[in-house]
């Protein structure tokens, strides 16, 4: 599909008011996506396991506006208080989208939205809290539409996402998703994220992922800063094609169930998407001192156990642990006992592979 499929043409009645509500998970990259150009397109494809406890629920409500304008008008509440300082962001992902969406010009909204993990908590909100917005909107286009079909539905709310964040489009649909046109998969694309297009083994449907919280300060350099000076990377083109052989291994390892080759890939992965920030121009460094104490513990844990447990990182110090459901209760002892005395307060989130957002 092309981009320009995604404009709505259609004749509407727009004195339509009312609400809906969608509840959309985060999610977790496996290979990573860094580096974008414009209109947040990724220099390479990325698989991710879509979580099933970490959620953002957003309502949306809508009433046509007393004067037509071409501007936005919105509030936005965060557990029930008006949040002035989010706006600015939810203005930016309007204007993105106002393009595909024209009929979101004709309303005033009220945005509620909560999460089921603390804000502050190092968990990124942005993917559960856009795609779940996306959805809202999608939601108000298919009443006005009504022909639309359910999978343009998902394609065009996932498209929406990522345009107020990459990896919003993989918090859309699916456990597994692959975002980004990758030459093995015919129906991949850049422009919305895809449910796994393979097979994938049962070992990964109930797989976990312990969520150790670090610090959950703010970030020294953004994610969006992150990306841009992969622009000029020296590793940079190298690392896009090296992303994309990744991607090719990793299905073949999703179909297969090979956890030792999961552990080898995932980790390879997350540590060379630190290596890149450590290598750019400027340079930065996010992981934190317990960061790297956790990575060691985890390693000599498996080497002790022959338990496949891995790490992987998303931008910042916080470290996911993976893990199959039959080694549940080997690993969360050896968290209890080990790994979350180097988090803030000792805190964790136990979380696990789910199936994407719903319409509550």
């Amino acid at each position: 599909m092309k981009k320009e499929d995604f404009i709505f043409t259609h004749n509407y009645d727009s004195s339509l008011e009312g609400c809906y509500r969608w509840e959309s998970p985060s999610n977790i990259a496996l290979v990573k996506y860094w580096g974008k150009s414009e209109d947040q397109i990724p220099k390479n494809s990325s698989i991710s396991f879509t979580l099933k406890n970490c959620l953002t629920n957003t309502k949306l409500e809508f009433v046509k506006k007393k004067l037509k304008s071409q501007l936005f008008d919105f509030d936005i509440f965060f557990d029930g208080k008006l949040k002035l300082e989010f706006k600015p962001k939810v203005h930016v992902f309007l204007e993105r989208i106002k393009k595909y969406c024209p009929y979101i010009l004709e309303y005033k909204f009220t945005i509620n939205t909560t999460n089921t993990f603390p804000h502050s908590s190092g968990i990124a909100s942005s993917a559960s809290g856009v795609s779940a917005l996306a959805l809202c909107i999608m939601s108000i286009e298919k009443s006005i539409g009504p022909s639309i079909s359910e999978e343009f539905f998902y394609k065009k709310a996932s498209f929406l996402a990522r345009l107020g964040s990459g990896s919003a489009c993989r918090s859309v649909k699916g456990s597994v998703n692959l975002w980004g046109a990758h030459k093995s998969f015919k129906t991949s694309s850049d422009l919305f994220s895809i449910d796994s297009p393979f097979k994938v083994n049962d070992v990964f449907m109930s797989y976990h992922d312990a969520v150790l919280l670090v610090d959950k300060g703010v970030k020294t350099v953004s994610s969006t800063a992150g990306h841009e000076l992969m622009n000029d990377h020296l590793f940079g083109k190298k690392r896009f094609q090296t992303a994309q052989d990744n991607i090719e291994e990793l299905s073949i390892i999703l179909k297969n169930g090979n956890l030792d080759d999961f552990v080898r890939l995932v980790e390879k992965e997350a540590l060379m998407l630190h290596g890149l920030m450590m290598t750019s121009d400027p340079s930065y460094i996010l992981l934190k001192p317990k960061t790297l104490q956790i990575i060691e513990a985890i390693r000599e844990f498996r080497l002790i156990t022959k338990i496949p447990v891995c790490f992987t990182l998303d931008a910042g110090a916080n470290v996911h642990v993976l893990f199959p459901d039959k080694n549940s209760v080997e690993v969360y002892n050896f968290i209890d006992s080990s790994l979350k005395l180097y988090c803030e307060n000792n805190s964790y989130i136990k979380d696990c592979v789910g199936y994407g957002a719903k319409q509550l």
